[in-house]
């Protein structure tokens, strides 16, 4: 296809080296140094002649489409996939060859030495004596990575943290609690979070996602220590302290780089006042760094902040995804409803119990559907009574998913990202919609990206990537992606269990499945049958999947 966006220069450079490869524009070929041809769509090779044609310079999506599709009405998409499909290749897991500058576009990051020659033969021969030495060097550190790589199984696949040059990336760390009793550590998280999940909806910055900023949980603050391995310029700390009714809340703005002071501030309310002194904070941590937030105050209360703090004890409950830890979730949303039936929060942890119930449990009367049915009616509570919360499309999203609803999944994640788009739990989630119906590049890209929000991700994005490689009949790779997780949980065998199948490891695929039948002991190849064929509709896929539980001995 021509390129004929205003940004391509038509005299760009005919050769471009990057990391031990060679383009070459006249021939579009990707080649290694030493001349190997490197298999590449022929629309991902359009996109890469495009970002070439401009090596470490940022090239807008809307220049890439127009170029590789310029009579064609095509999505984000189908630019997502060829950039995923690039980095594969390129063994760039950490999007440090093909760079994306968030809001902006892409850059390919060429050898800085390697400049543009224009009277460059389009021949390998002449690349590979143009780069002799150096890139045999920067091959023999390629092919020895991969390598290590091909002896664990997989490659790596946690991204360092994306920086940007013109937006401020800021972490909110967790606050100290300085409460006794009961109410410790709950409310602290509240009061972090929610500067996390306001943050993020500003265009602004880059708002750290809590998992890896909440690692740091009472350790000792190293700003430019934090700074450094999070990736960020500014550190928002705290404490609060509940007293009685009152609660004190103490925040400071930190520069990452040197740790001086940009702000500090502390508030002293009554405790219904908590989603007041958030919005608070927010506005002036806005204000510091350049940028005002003006909107109305959030609704608050002693009942919904009592309602909040029970729907943050299930969270923490269903951390162990298991039966058991999935009843703690339900029963302690049900006491959030009861706090304060006006607010969302109860309302997000039903649809989420329910929904766990369906896919893993089947505890509703042994009725998958029932469960879902239950699910959605509780997350559309959700969502009447708290349009603007990203965990209450995000819940209706899965359920849709479940369903086999998936434009409205699409549309609920989307919605749901809109909302908070730093929340890499619901891109990894996201994913499974695209699994399901064969989109798996696009799944594993979305993987990605969220591992590299959070540079610290919790363990179940390796079971998302494991099923994701699943569906790639990648088992191997799978298989470690399932066991970089630091405790398989019961919820996640039945997916092992598909892998060790898929590798005809018989012996593993019956031991893990019987873990799984131990909280689900009424699982059977019907049930999942029933379950699956309304929503993964991957051509195949479905009877490849019964056919591995079968394997794996479950009954019929």
């Amino acid at each position: 296809m021509s390129r004929t966006a205003p940004e391509i220069d038509p005299k760009s450079a005919e050769t471009v080296t990057f990391r031990g490869f060679v383009f070459l524009a006249n021939s579009n070929e990707l080649r290694t140094v030493e001349g190997k041809a490197v298999n590449l769509r022929s629309q991902s090779v359009e996109v890469l002649s495009v970002l070439a044609a401009r090596p470490g310079e940022i090239v807008s999506k809307d220049a890439i489409m127009q170029a590789v599709w310029p009579d064609t009405f095509v999505t984000e998409d189908s630019l997502t996939q060829c950039i995923a499909d690039i980095r594969r290749a390129l063994g760039d897991a950490a999007h440090v060859i093909v760079e994306t500058v968030p809001r902006r576009g892409y850059r390919l990051n060429a050898d800085p030495s390697d400049a543009a020659d224009p009277n460059a033969a389009a021949g390998t021969e002449r690349a590979k004596t143009r780069f002799s030495q150096r890139g045999f060097i920067l091959a023999a550190i390629v092919l020895f990575a991969v390598a290590i790589g091909a002896y664990y199984g997989a490659e790596a696949w946690r991204a360092a943290p994306v920086r940007s040059s013109d937006m401020p990336r800021i972490a909110i760390l967790p606050f100290d609690d300085m409460s006794t009793g009961a109410d410790k550590g709950y409310l602290s998280d509240a009061v972090a979070e929610g500067i996390i999940t306001e943050l993020s909806r500003s265009k602004t910055y880059a708002v750290i996602a809590r998992n890896s900023s909440f690692r740091y949980r009472d350790q000792p603050v190293d700003t430019r220590q934090i700074g450094d391995e999070l990736g960020v310029d500014y550190l928002l700390e705290g404490s609060q302290q509940k007293v009685g009714d009152r609660l004190k809340v103490t925040a400071q703005l930190l520069n990452a780089h040197d740790g001086s002071h940009v702000w500090a501030n502390s508030y002293n309310r009554e405790i219904a006042d908590l989603f007041v002194v958030q919005e608070e904070i927010i506005r002036t941590l806005a204000d510091r760094v350049g940028v005002r937030i003006e909107r109305p105050l959030p609704e608050s209360g002693a009942a919904r902040v009592s309602a909040l703090r029970y729907y943050l004890m299930g969270r923490a409950a269903k951390e162990d995804f298991s039966l058991a830890g999935n009843e703690r979730l339900r029963q302690f949303s049900l006491k959030a409803i009861e706090a304060d039936p006006n607010s969302q929060f109860g309302y997000i942890g039903m649809a989420w119990s329910y929904r766990n119930d369906s896919v893993f449990w089947h505890k509703q009367e042994n009725d998958p559907d029932e469960a879902l049915k239950r699910a959605a009616e509780y997350a559309d509570k959700a969502i009447l009574l708290a349009p603007d919360d990203a965990n209450a499309h995000f819940a209706r999203a899965q359920i849709h998913s479940e369903a086999g609803e998936v434009e409205q999944a699409i549309a609920r994640y989307d919605r749901a990202i809109v909302l908070n788009p730093s929340d890499p739990n619901i891109l990894v989630h996201s994913a499974g919609v695209l699994l399901n119906v064969g989109r798996i590049d696009e799944a594993i890209d979305r993987i990605e990206l969220a591992m590299g929000i959070d540079p610290f991700y919790p363990d179940w994005f390796n079971w998302q990537m494991g099923w994701a490689l699943y569906e790639k009949h990648d088992c191997g790779a799978a298989l470690t992606a399932m066991r970089k997780m630091s405790r398989i949980p019961s919820g996640a065998h039945r997916m092992l269990a598909g892998i060790h199948a898929c590798l005809g490891n018989q012996r593993e695929a019956k031991e893990a499945l019987a873990v799984f039948l131990k909280d689900s002991p009424g699982d059977s190849i019907s049930k999942q049958r029933k379950q699956w064929e309304k929503n993964y509709t991957a051509p195949g896929a479905l009877d490849r999947w019964i056919g591995h539980m079968r394997f794996a001995g479950l009954p019929e």
